[in-house]
């Protein structure tokens, strides 16, 4: 249980009055074939306040790289941003399973270096475990960092860490082969001892086989309703952006909504309708 609590003379962030006990990483796993994981990516403390009482999971996704910073792709993320991200997300939750993604170029080269970033994260941040991309040959590295006490949820399908091997973001497993190999990916992953898997960009059909193929739950992302569970970022849902991609269903306008509220205070900041006086502290009498 998260001990964490904000000064509510300081701080704008209402914290949640009476901690509710953290699920935990076997209680996600023993989810397989039940009710479904709800899941969503969090980045901020205010933020993880807003989505920790309806959800089961908060992932800390390289995803920032591009909601937060603009950049490009999730390769520029560094474990840095991660650590940062990872620990605000976990001050703001007392009920959701927290996971932070691991950064491109921060466990690939070999188990050993894997560990060491993981066991940072961990130990800055006080998440639950890690996630990270790949399928048949980063399984022994989420076998090393199992054994280690260190948990791992996988990626595979479309993993945005390879997008430039991939050749863009289309879906995957279309071709028998491409198929065949993310099933195997699957499996691989789940035999390697992760507790669960992240199914993204793959069609329906495969989608299904994967979750009927591995003992741990598979969160859908562009993926199916079959799935044990599903992942969005969350900006995405709420409208925050322009584009929407063809796997996400946009739950509010969030984009409008902002927008709208920001043009009513300039105009009147303009009109110097605002301040009023119920913002202004009056001289004393």
């Amino acid at each position: 249980m998260s001990t964490y609590t904000l000064d509510t003379g300081t701080s704008r962030a209402n914290p949640t009055p009476a901690p509710m006990k953290r699920l935990t990483i076997p209680a996600i796993r023993n989810r397989k074939g039940k009710d479904p994981v709800v899941m969503l990516t969090a980045y901020t403390t205010r933020m993880a306040q807003l989505l920790d009482p309806h959800c089961d999971v908060l992932l800390v996704g390289d995803s920032l790289g591009q909601v937060i910073y603009g950049l490009p792709s999730t390769l520029p993320v560094t474990l840095d941003m991660m650590i940062a991200h990872g620990a605000a997300v976990v001050r703001g939750s007392w009920h959701s399973v927290v996971i932070v993604d691991m950064p491109f170029g921060s466990y690939e080269a070999s188990p050993e270096r894997a560990f060491e970033s993981a066991a940072r994260v961990l130990a800055e941040t006080g998440a639950a475990g890690v996630k990270l991309e790949g399928g048949t040959a980063m399984a022994p590295v989420v076998e090393f960092l199992t054994r280690r006490g260190i948990p791992v949820m996988g990626h595979i399908g479309l993993t945005p860490q390879a997008v430039n091997a991939l050749g863009g973001y289309g879906a995957r497993g279309r071709s028998n082969a491409e198929h065949a190999s993310i099933l195997d990916d699957a499996r691989a992953i789940a035999d390697a001892g992760a507790f669960g898997i992240v199914a993204e960009g793959v069609v329906e059909g495969l989608a299904n086989e994967i979750t009927a193929a591995v003992p741990v739950p598979v969160i859908g992302i562009g993926a199916s309703a079959q799935c044990d569970g599903q992942v969005l970022v969350t900006e995405d849902m709420l409208g925050l952006f322009e584009r929407t991609p063809r796997f996400v269903k946009r739950y509010d306008d969030l984009a409008g909504r902002i927008s709208a509220a920001v043009a009513t205070y300039a105009a009147e900041v303009r009109s110097r309708d605002f301040p009023g006086a119920e913002q202004v502290y009056p001289a004393r009498d």
